[in-house]
C-alpha cells in the first residue's frame, strides 16, 4: 500500500511526454523496494515527502481535496506550487520527490536508451556507508 501511494506520487511529479516517458509508464518496483529498504531516516523522508504531496494542494493551489482526487492539470499546478512554494518545508519535501524520482526515471533502460545515453551497469556494491571515518594514517595511535 504504501509503495503503491509513493509510486503514484513520483508518477504525478514525472509524467509522461510526447517524447519521454514519466514514471507512470515505466516499471520501476525493483529500485522503488530498493530505496524502501534503505535505511529508516530515507524512507522516513521518503514517506513525509509523499505525505505532505498528497495533502497539501490547499496550500498550493487553494483546492481542499487530496492531491489523489484533482484532475491532471489541477494535479501538474499542484506539483509545480510545491516546487516553488514559499513555504521551506514544501519546497524540501518536492525535491526530495524530484531526486528518488530522478534517480528511478534517469536509471530507466528506456528512458537513457531514448536519450542516447549507455546504460548503468550492476551495481558493484562497494561503498554501503557502513564505515564514514576517514582512513587511518600510521602517525596516527589505533582506537
Amino acid at each position: 500500500m504504501l509503495r503503491a501511494t509513493v509510486r503514484w506520487t513520483l508518477a504525478a511529479v514525472f509524467p509522461s511526454t510526447d517524447r519521454l516517458p514519466g514514471l507512470d509508464r515505466l516499471d520501476t518496483d525493483a529500485s522503488l523496494a530498493a530505496f524502501m529498504a534503505a535505511p529508516a531516516v530515507i524512507r522516513a523522508g521518503l514517506l513525509g515527502s509523499t505525505l505532505a504531496f498528497l495533502l497539501c494542494p490547499l496550500l498550493t493551489i487553494g483546492w481542499p481535496l487530496p492531491a489523489f482526487l484533482l484532475p491532471r492539470d489541477a494535479l501538474d499546478r499542484h506539483a509545480a506550487a510545491m516546487a516553488s512554494s514559499r513555504i521551506y518545508l514544501l519546497r524540501q519535501a518536492m525535491l526530495m520527490l524530484k531526486t528518488v524520482g530522478g534517480v528511478l526515471w534517469g536509471g530507466h533502460p528506456e528512458v537513457r536508451a531514448k536519450l542516447g545515453l549507455p546504460l548503468y551497469g550492476p551495481d558493484p556494491g562497494t561503498f554501503r556507508g557502513d564505515d564514514l571515518r576517514p582512513p587511518r594514517t600510521d602517525a596516527e595511535p589505533p582506537a
